[in-house]
Formats: C-alpha cells, structure tokens, sequence
C-alpha cells in the first residue's frame, strides 16, 4: 500500500532578500492541514523553517546543505515506488541562465548556482524514486536585481517533460503576493481554501478553485492579479486530495436521519407500519414522507399519527441544523459564474499526455565516471546463426515499413503492439511472434546501455517497456530495480557534492576544506565518487593557490596553516608539503 509523504518548506528571514511574513505560516498551515484531515501521518511530514524541530538528529533550518541532507534521507531510507509525495516551498525562486532555482535561507541573488537549489535536480530526483508527487511551489521573485527573469518557465517544461504535477502560484510573468491581514500569501490562502471546503477532492477540481479564487483575492485586497500555472499528469488528474464537502455533509445528513429513525423505531408500539425513510440532502422541501396507514380502530390511529408527526418534525429540525451549520462553508466554497468566467480567461492550464520512453536524460546522471559497480549486462555476444539473421533483418524491415525507428523504445514498443494483434490463424503469425521477441531484446539492450552511460532514469523507462508475457520480462525487472539503487545512490552522492558547493566562499580557505570533509562522505563503490575526487582534488589546488597567494604577501606563516589544509590523498598535497618546507624556511 503506497504512504502519504510531505515536506513543506517556508523561509521568512532571508540572509540576502528582503524577509517574507506568511512563508513560515504558509509551510507551517499545510502541513497541519494534511495531517488533521488529509490522513498524513505526522511521522511521514516534515516541516522546514528558520524555527521548526529538528527531524531526528537533522537541522531543519533551511539552508541549502540541510534541506537537500532531509531530502536524500527521505529518498534513502522512506520512499517507495508509487508513494505520494506533497512537496510545498513558500519564498523566493530565481531563474538564473535560463534555469530555475529555489533559494534557501542564505541563497545567494550573486551567486545563485551556487547557494540556489537546482529545480531541474530536485524534479529528476523525484522521477528516479518513482513518487506519485505533487509540488506546490508559491515562488516570490526579487525586485531590481537579475532575478526578475522570469522563474517559473524552466519549471512548467520540467513537468511536462518529467510527467510531475505541479501548481505554481502565478505565471512566470507575475508577482506572487502576500497579506498580512490573510496571515498567508494569497496562493497558499486559496489553496487552505479549497481544501478545508471540499474543493481538493481531486487536481481538476483544485485547479479550478485556485484559478478562481487566488486572482478574487488580490484584487479584494488591492495587489495586482496572480494566475495560478497547473500541470497536470492525466493519470493522476483524479487523485484524490481530501473528501468533498458535499460528501461530508450527505454523510453527515444520513447519519443523523438513521439515528433519528433507530430512537422513533424504539418508541413505536408493536405493530407500527415500516418507518419512512430519511430524506435527501442537500434541501429538506425535496423530501416526501408517506402517509401512515389507517387502522380500523380509532384508539390506534389517532397515537400513531401524533408518533409519526412528532418524528417527521424532529428529522426536519436536526437536517435544517446540519445545513445551517455547513451555510457559511459552503458560500465561501462555491464559484459564481460571473466571476469564474472574467478570471477563467486569464488562468494558465498545461495537460500533459504520458510519454515514458521521451523522458530526458537527467543531467547530474551523464557525467563521465569510471566503472564502479558491476553492470547488468547483456547474455554474452554469439555469432547469430544464417536463420537468426535473417529474422532479425526481416524484424528491422518491418519496423521500416512503418516507419519506426530501431533506437527508440516507444516505437519498438509501438511495433511488438501492433504485431500482438495478429491472429493465431493469420499466415504471418508466426512471424509476427519472432519479430515481438527480437523488438523486445532490442528494448533491454537500449535501456542497458542507456544505464552504462549513467541515464539511469531513460534506462528504467525503456526496460519498462518489456511486454510481461516475454522471457525477458523477469531480466528487464531485475536489472530495473538494480538501476533504480543505483540512481539513487548517484542521487544522493550528488546531492552530498552540491551540499559541498554550498559551503564554499571565495577566498576562504577553510571552507574549501569544509567541503571537501563532505565530499569524503561519498562511499568508493558507489556511482559519483570519482566526481567527488574530481571535486576534491579541485578544491584542494584553490585552497593551495590561497596558500601561494599568502606568501607572495610575505605572510608565509598564514601560507603554512593554508597549505596543510590539504587533505593527503589529493593530487596537490605533494606541491603544498614543498611549498610548506620552503615558507618555512623563509620565514626563519
């Protein structure tokens, strides 16, 4: 059975933005939202901000390091395939060289590859894990610097091409805005909105309160408009988010009525006639209630129809009650026309249709690194007899023939489709079975060498391909899972290099051997490390070239304590000894 999983992020004092009001509340909200009545356990939700516990042993203050050190934990140790995954971020976004980026506390506007957290690297970590996610992303962008380029547009195209959900909280040319009257932004205020009102019942439904209501809000409290941007994922366009409230109050209505019925049924004398049944929501006027039978007796009839007209006017008050109490709820929920058609013009919609072998290549997964880990291989080459080539040749011709192409997984997978539908008794039957089982062994061969090249994710998405009814079926799953540890593994080996990065200041050499302290944690066997040693072997010729920089000042006993700051196994540590021997001797 699939867990519900949540991280709500929300960063109110930024070290290098002007500071935000609602972003904590805003992270905060959700997350009580979700577990009160979204059924999260609240083991299974985390909360990021500058004041919030730490989760187990880990800081949950945002910063870039700690955030993505949760985020790898989460994916290590808690994901499954085909869990939900909520994932919430309140604050600032940048788009820096056309890609999009969300700041942590101390995100950087003039160095934002460095202290921002790649979207593109978060979404492909997602993709690898197999998550049934949904990222809810209310992205401040900053006035008067490079970072009003547009944030946003980078992130719609991810999710189409990554086959995420995602709702933004404006559109990559607006503002999202905040009220301190609200407590919230208005995005995140729209969204607590639909949710507690039965309008989360699924995305569509979703997207069409927050299209709705976030632009009536900003211009209720005089802020310029904002349109919510949603992609969907047409196979997760039905999840369900929360109960409708409509369900709730009929569920509710039916309950009362029942036991409204069981207390007249106790008090009915032995042979009454069948109790009427209880009337439907959502108004009492629609009910209609059946006469009660006439007795031959008068004694009989005149107590029976004082019981039932005492019962049918206690059912009417308790669901008059019931509809009163859910009025306010119910006038704040509901959309009017007038108005859903004016802001219905103006909102962003994305559908996105399910495309599995055209997944790109993650990027932090085609870096060129040494052979670390053992391979899922192929069967050993064998020279294929007179009569296989001539199958595999009639195969290829085929895929000719409908103009498919023999690189491509979908289409091969498009031709095994189209050959599955001849006939037993169709002369090109057999043929047709032949040429399934060479498509399919063309599919495995793609999806692995796609993994050698570290594409692991388009390796997975291919294998996925395999027709289950072939020999091949039970290989391409287990080298499927086999790849799937090895992303993550690559994943979160990258993920502790980025947390690296982020430690670095120019010119301060003991944050270069900070750094390098982290990178060491990548294991030797795992896939990244020698990106890790590239990484560390880089860092320490800066913290070398700090050190030379020092003694050309004459400040050689600073250039010493430099110097020996490079770790022993790096290929600079030889250069930096010498160079220490002779300082030494200078400064004597």
């Amino acid at each position: 059975m699939a867990n519900n999983w949540a991280i709500a992020i929300g960063i109110n004092q930024y070290q290098f933005f002007q500071p935000l009001d609602c972003a904590q509340a805003d992270a905060e909200a959700v997350k009580d939202f979700l577990v009160t009545n979204g059924g999260f356990l609240p083991q299974h939700c985390l909360v990021i901000t500058e004041t919030s516990p730490p989760f187990g042993d880990r800081s949950t203050y945002p910063t870039k390091e700690n955030i993505l050190l949760l985020f790898e934990d989460f994916a290590a140790t808690s994901w499954h395939p085909q869990d939900r995954l909520w994932f919430f971020f309140s604050g600032y976004g940048v788009n820096y060289k056309g890609q999009d980026y969300l700041m942590p506390v101390e995100g950087d506007p003039n160095r934002v590859e460095q202290t921002g957290i790649e979207v593109r690297s978060l979404m492909q970590s997602l993709q690898v894990a197999n998550l049934d996610a949904l990222l809810l992303l209310d992205i401040n962008r900053a006035f008067g610097t490079y970072t009003d380029a547009y944030v946003g547009k980078e992130t719609i195209e991810l999710s189409k091409e990554l086959q995420i959900s995602t709702i933004l909280s404006c559109q990559p040319e607006q503002f999202s805005h905040e009220s301190r009257e609200l407590g919230h932004g208005f995005f995140t205020a729209a969204l607590l909105e639909a949710l507690r009102y039965g309008n989360g019942s699924n995305l569509t439904h979703l997207e069409k309160y927050l299209s709705f209501r976030t632009p009536e809000l900003c211009q209720h409290y005089w802020r310029p408009t904002q349109n919510p941007v949603i992609v969907f994922v047409p196979k997760r366009q039905a999840q369900v988010i929360s109960p409708p409230l409509e369900d709730k109050r009929e569920a509710k209505v039916k309950e009362v009525a029942k036991e409204v019925a069981e207390v007249a049924g106790k008090n009915t004398p032995p042979s009454p006639p069948s109790p009427p049944s209880p009337p439907s929501p959502p108004s009492p006027s629609s009910a209609s209630y059946p006469h009660p039978q006439k007795k031959s007796s008068n004694n009989q009839f005149l107590p029976l129809v004082l019981l039932w007209s005492i019962a049918t006017m206690l059912v009417l008050c308790l669901i008059v009650v019931v509809l009163l109490r859910d009025r306010v709820g119910l006038r704040l929920a509901q959309i009017l026309p007038p108005s859903l058609t004016s802001v219905t013009n103006n909102r962003k919609i994305v559908n996105v249709s399910p495309q599995p072998s055209l997944t790109p290549s993650p990027t932090i997964l085609t870096q060129p690194e040494t052979q670390l880990i053992p391979e899922v291989t192929s069967s050993p080459q064998v020279t294929p007899t007179p009569d296989e080539s001539k199958q595999s040749n009639q195969a290829l011709l085929e895929l000719q023939k409908m103009s498919l192409s023999q690189t491509q997984a979908s289409d091969l997978r498009q031709a095994i489709d189209t050959a599955g539908k001849i006939p037993h008794d169709d002369p090109k039957y057999e043929q047709a079975q032949e040429n399934i089982k060479i498509w399919s062994r063309m599919i495995l061969d793609l999806a692995q060498a796609r993994a050698k090249q570290r594409q692991y994710a388009n390796a997975i998405s291919a294998a996925q391909l395999v027709p289950k009814d072939q020999l091949l079926y039970s290989k391409a799953q287990t080298s499927i899972k086999q790849w799937r540890l090895k992303a993550k593994q690559y994943v979160t080996n990258t993920t502790l290099i980025d947390a690296a990065v982020g430690l670095i200041r120019d010119g301060q050499a003991s944050t270069y051997n900070r750094a390098i302290e982290v990178a060491k944690k990548v294991p030797r066997d795992e896939p990244g490390f020698d990106v890790a040693q590239k990484s560390i072997n880089s860092w320490s010729e800066n913290i070398l070239r700090l050190a030379k920089q020092r003694a050309n000042r004459k400040e050689f006993k600073a250039a010493i304590e430099t110097a020996a700051l490079v770790p022993e196994e790096t290929a600079a540590y030889k250069q930096a000894q010498n160079a220490i021997a002779q300082w030494q001797k200078n400064g004597q």
